[in-house]
């Protein structure tokens, strides 16, 4: 068993700013990543127009801000270049292709034991620790609805994980399913490549434009929540005018109040609502080889179909005995800020449904706690060891 005092489970942004964190404050700590590469929804599993939706002063990892010369809102292939610094500058050197099957705290030795198989020689490995940290994410595994049908469609079906550009599917009819930022953003992309996108929304969302983000996150340092959302609003009507002839309804609570309760981000709108093709808002009944049948009896021919319909987590998979903590969906049951802390040593990182800000704040919560808990000559045996 290779021994350390804390485990951090998950390679992606939340797990090596948890490294850092860790690494600041002299406290030693293994990685597990279950794929070939530190942050691999990033380098594998992201479309090539994405950019971040956030200046870049909010999505920085903690104690390494941006390059000066970077822009605003930072591209794709610039924020995996800062993440590669950001891996080398801390020295973090996760342990690739590690797929954890088991995490349950000894109650006897007053540690975790982590078993993880080694992807790429079959074998099983054993690890143990004080501190255990959740920092898999919530974007863990691609989530695709069941709809009866779909493996009679004739046209490429794919998650929004498989999805690059709009290069391959000109002047194809594309159905996007969600109405997320990734269901957006690809429908704006399949566009601007003369396909010819359509989306399900299947309930009323907000869209801001990257400015209005900008300036509520200003005013939120001195107006309350409820009237920087009055003024969001206000604007974003102005904005973009009434939605519901397109089938887009406005939300009955504000963008940042959904974005607490249930995790719905706000729409960043990048010129999505003058470029789609139309929008569906019933969902999907069934499908029958390239016809797709919808719940208001309607049905429409597509060749080709993207599911952007988020993830599922899947820590209830393979931790035993952290039920204090997170729920059966994988995301903390305190509410926030004391999301972050369980009992016995565990902890979550990048779980509070708050982008890198909340993620960055687990980071440091975490490691200040565990700080507090070893003592001076513990980290330097540990480090020994």
């Amino acid at each position: 068993m290779t021994e350390s005092a804390v485990i951090i489970i998950g390679g992606g942004t939340s797990g090596i700013a948890t490294a850092a964190c860790l690494a600041k404050r002299s406290i030693p700590y293994i990685v597990l990543e279950r794929e070939e590469c530190y942050a691999s929804l990033w380098q594998k599993y992201t479309y090539d127009r994405l950019h971040l939706h956030l200046r870049k002063e909010v999505c920085q990892l903690p104690h390494l801000p941006f390059p000066k010369s970077y822009p605003h809102y930072v591209p794709r292939k610039q924020f995996i270049e800062y993440l590669g610094s950001y891996v080398r500058h801390f020295g973090i050197n996760p342990l690739y292709e590690r797929a954890v099957e088991l995490a349950e705290y000894d109650g006897g030795k007053g540690r975790w034991r982590v078993r993880a198989r080694n992807t790429r020689s079959g074998e099983v490995e054993e690890y143990g620790g004080r501190f255990l940290v959740v920092a898999s994410g919530e974007t863990a595994e691609p989530r695709v609805p069941a709809v009866e049908g779909l493996e009679s469609f004739h046209g490429k079906v794919i998650h929004s994980t498989g999805y690059k550009n709009g290069k391959g599917f000109r002047d194809e009819h594309v159905l996007v399913v969600g109405s997320g930022n990734s269901g957006m953003e690809i429908a704006l992309d399949l566009a601007n490549f003369a396909a010819k996108p359509s989306i399900i929304v299947r309930s009323p969302v907000h869209f801001l434009s990257r400015d209005m983000m900008y300036y509520a996150s200003l005013m939120l340092k001195y107006l309350s929540l409820s009237t920087v959302e009055k003024v969001v609003e206000f604007v974003s009507k102005i904005v973009y005018g009434d939605l519901s002839r397109y089938g887009i309804p406005f939300p009955a609570e504000g963008p940042f109040t959904m974005k607490m309760k249930y995790g719905k981000f706000p729409i960043i709108d990048l010129g999505t609502v003058n470029k789609i093709k139309s929008v569906l808002q019933a969902e999907i009944e069934s499908i029958r080889g390239n016809e797709v049948l919808f719940r208001d009896g309607k049905s429409h021919t597509f060749d080709s179909i993207i599911f952007c319909t988020g993830f599922k987590r899947s820590t209830q998979k393979w931790l035993k005995g952290g039920d204090d903590l997170l729920n059966e969906d994988g995301f903390p049951k305190p509410s926030y800020p004391n999301h972050w802390k369980g009992r016995n040593g565990l902890y979550c990182v990048g779980l509070s449904r708050r982008g890198f800000f909340g993620a960055n704040m687990d980071a440091e919560n975490v490691a200040n706690h565990i700080a507090s808990l070893i003592p001076q000559e513990e980290k330097e045996g540990v480090c020994a060891m």
